[in-house]
């Protein structure tokens, strides 16, 4: 029988790895295999690589689509199998490696196609990765902040609805995430990556004039559903938002996470104990920032979410001095990713048209 670590990945991980581009039987099958937490990144790996060998023959026959395909989901599987796989960096990093070099392979042969970008800040890079819709030739852009687990290689199927709508997207991985995860730690002042994002879309209009820098959105998932917000409340290039399941304060939030979420934080911060996390946590906060966000926002959680409460969500709509759309899905577990059609076509109608995008 498989350890708890894993029994609680198979009842509650299911819906996310399958919405973001897992194949149900892979799903069902590589976790049948772990018998415990010590061999989960070794055989979503050993998944991984199937699909990244499909890919590679591809392209090396010039099927290049179908060499996108098999890539990026090369990439999502890497990226699963390092997600919160902290206790063996060596492993993780490895698995992390593979992640990033697939999806870099599978961008130009995505549709629309993808560009591996570098964002300057202070005084190093953040990685992001520009997409922009067909045909238009000045689109808005959306800024993706991923959360504690996601990165950069995850995200190809929550991008796909704003950019069938003529949103361009930059997801980027900020302090503690993605490939800044091992130089920048965690900070509740993410603000400020969001500000070189901007500065760096502003400059990609002057040098390109591919981006339209007057017309910035920000989305975030997870803990980037607090990022998002907080950085809406400072950084006013931002013209809408969307939270998805943040939490509001992380501090408050500790106790009740789960072991695993709570280590990642400690490593991600750069932290050696949990106490020393716990305090990092405490600077993750709406708590007198809130109402500073002015520009429209729409929040999205699931009321049966076990990691962030949804009367999170419901406290940010309350204090939030702008417009503000709160969606609460019922039967939502986090990030309601067991019911994706609840709530991401609506969320991309959203910001299309609160960024000037003609109804598709």
């Amino acid at each position: 029988m498989a350890d708890a670590l894993v029994q609680s990945a198979i009842a509650h991980w299911g819906p996310r790895f399958v919405s973001n581009g897992v194949a149900l039987t892979d799903f069902e099958e590589v976790t049948a295999s772990i018998g415990t937490w010590n061999d989960w990144c070794k055989a979503w790996s050993a998944r991984a690589a199937l699909h990244e060998q499909m890919g590679r023959d591809a392209l090396a026959k010039k099927k290049l689509l179908s060499a996108g395909e098999h890539l990026q989901r090369a990439g999502v599987y890497y990226h699963f199998a390092k997600f919160v796989f902290v206790h063996d960096i060596a492993q993780m990093k490895a698995a992390h490696t593979k992640a990033v070099e697939c999806r870099n392979l599978a961008l130009p042969f995505l549709e629309p196609a993808g560009e591996r970008v570098e964002i300057p800040f202070e005084g190093k890079k953040l990685f992001g990765i520009l997409r922009k819709p067909v045909g238009v030739a000045r689109p808005p852009v959306m800024i993706m902040a991923v959360g504690l687990d996601s990165t950069k290689e995850e995200t190809e199927a929550y991008e796909r609805p704003f950019l069938q709508r003529g949103v361009a997207i930059l997801v980027f991985d900020g302090p503690g995430q993605g490939e800044a995860e091992y130089d920048i730690p965690i900070r509740g002042n993410y603000e400020t990556a969001v500000k070189a994002v901007c500065d760096f879309i502003e400059t990609r209009q002057e040098t390109h004039g591919d981006l339209d820098a007057s017309r910035i959105g920000l989305w975030g998932v997870s803990l980037g559903g607090y990022y998002a917000p907080r950085a809406a409340a400072f950084e006013k290039r931002v013209k809408a938002c969307i939270a998805l399941a943040g939490p509001y304060d992380m501090g408050d939030a500790w106790t009740g996470l789960p072991d695993h979420t709570r280590e990642a934080f400690r490593v991600r911060s750069h932290c050696k104990t949990q106490d020393e996390a716990k305090r990092n946590a405490a600077t993750l906060t709406l708590k007198g920032v809130a109402q500073n966000i002015t520009c429209p926002l729409f929040i999205v959680t699931g009321k049966q979410d076990r990691i962030v409460p949804w009367q999170d969500a419901e406290r940010l709509s309350r204090e939030v001095k702008g417009p503000c759309e709160l969606l609460i899905v019922e039967d939502g577990n986090h990030i309601a990713n067991n019911r994706p059609y609840r709530w991401r076509l609506q969320t991309a109608d959203w910001m299309a048209e609160r960024l000037g995008v003609a109804p598709r």
